[in-house]
This record gives structure tokens, sequence and C-alpha cells, in this order.
């Protein structure tokens, strides 16, 4: 039980297209977006802001930025100028391994807020690529310091989005370190059904949409691995898999299973 809980505790103009590595990635701010009637609002940097400072809020994101999949949004090494929110879609973060492999450090989706990983050595550490057609608001990091000063609710919600991320690595770390395949497995199907609850989707069926090949890398398990538990929850009637469709039939066993010491 212990597992499972600290597991479980981001004027109108043309789309006109961004220069140099981002050339894929087009601006859709048209008409300026509006921060106070967005429906992503309670996830997001300016979450019950002051009203006072509502009129500041709406001059927060820079821009709309749509993603095509495969597009990659910001690279490891680059430098740290601005946050990210994630409207639509959804995005992975994949850290460069010592031994050269990608590593995917993490799936993001809409409601998300991404690029905190720049923030302490103003470079980014990772790189964000879209799993899916996604649209993502660019929120300068000098606009929210400017805010911050005027808002402690900005504030706040800026000290807890740095302490949610913290939290998040470790919850990793331990799930990596203390949990077989088949629980790493089962924590990452039930956390993934909280969120899209939280967002107001079904938590017991959803698309994944990542690749069995990307949950493997995020979970420090093989291709093979995955396929085989995913098989084996299905032949079990715990959940029923069809394509990257998971339908969750019996999350009283996929909790229990995270439970056993076994």
């Amino acid at each position: 039980m212990d597992a499972l809980a600290a597991f479980s505790n981001t004027v109108p103009h043309s789309d006109t297209v961004i220069p140099a590595a981002k050339q894929l990635l087009r601006d859709v701010s048209a008409p300026r977006p509006n921060c106070t009637t967005c429906n992503m609002l309670q996830w997001c940097i300016p979450a019950g802001v002051e009203p006072e400072n509502r009129r500041a809020v709406d001059q927060l994101v820079a821009k709309r930025i749509r993603m095509r999949k495969g597009d990659t949004l910001f690279r490891s090494g680059e430098k740290f100028t601005t946050l990210y929110a994630i409207r639509l879609g959804s995005v992975k973060t994949v850290l460069l391994a010592e031994d050269g492999r990608d590593q995917v450090a993490g799936f993001h989706m809409a409601g998300d807020v991404i690029g905190t990983d720049g923030i302490g050595s103003e470079q980014h550490e990772c790189q964000a690529i879209a799993l899916e057609d996604t649209e993502v608001c660019a929120i300068p990091y000098s606009r929210i310091e400017e805010l911050e000063h005027a808002s402690p609710q900005v504030l706040r919600n800026m000290h807890r989005m740095l302490a949610d991320e913290i939290g998040r690595e470790r919850r990793v770390m331990l799930m990596l370190g203390t949990l077989r395949a088949d629980q790493r497995l089962a924590v990452f199907l039930i956390d993934l059904a909280r969120r899209y609850h939280a967002r107001g989707y079904s938590s017991s069926e959803y698309v994944l949409r990542m690749t069995r090949d990307e949950i493997g890398s995020f979970l420090g398990l093989k291709l093979e691995t995955v396929s085989r538990l995913l098989s084996r929850l299905h032949r079990e009637g715990v959940i029923q898999v069809q394509g990257r469709i998971i339908k969750i039939l019996d999350p009283v066993a996929l909790k229990r299973l995270v439970e056993t010491s076994a």
C-alpha cells in the first residue's frame, strides 16, 4: 500500500513557421489566448489568481504552439526561457542516458506544465517530444517572475509545481528501486487512470498515447516484458487490452497487485 500511496501523491494573424530547430511548430496565437477562461486553468500557473491580477494573467501567454506527432518542443542543452502549458494532446520528456540511449523521464497530458527542468541551471536537461498532435501555451518565465511579485497565489502555484516535480522524481525512484515489474506496470496504469479522472475523463477506459517501448523505457522494463505483463493482466481479467485502448475491469485486483510483497 505504501508504494501505491507514494506514487499517487503542468493582433490575429495567420499560422507562421517557427525557424531553425522548431520549423515544424506553428504559432496559432490568433486571437490572444485568454487564461482566465481556459478550461485548463485549474492546473495551470495562474490558478486561483487574485481578481486584481486577472488582467496581468491574460498577458502571460506569449503564443500558442501547435505540434505534430514527433515534433520536438525543446532540446537538452537549449537555453531556458519559457514554460509550456499543454492545452491539448500529450508530450513525453526524454533524457539521454549515460550509455547513449534515450530514457523516457515522464509522460505529460493536457493541464500539465513542462519545462521546469531548466529553471535551476537556465538550460533544459531533457527534450520534450509530442506523442500526438498537441497544442501548448508558451509562457515566458520572465513574465511569470514579474507576476509573482504582484500575486502571492502565482508564487504559491510555482512553488507547488516545483515541489510536485521533485515529488514525482522521488516516486519514480521509489518505484524503480522497490517494485517488481508487474507492480510497476500496475502503478503506471492506476496513475494514468487517476490523472484522466482528475481531468473529467473516464478512469476505467483510456487510450495509451505512448508505445509499449516508451512505457518500458519509463518503467525500466524491456518491451517484451511490458507486452507479456499486459497480456497476463488481460488473460486474468484484470484489464482488457485492445491495441492501445486499456479498460480496467478489476481496479481492486490491480491495486492489490501493487500491495502484495511476494
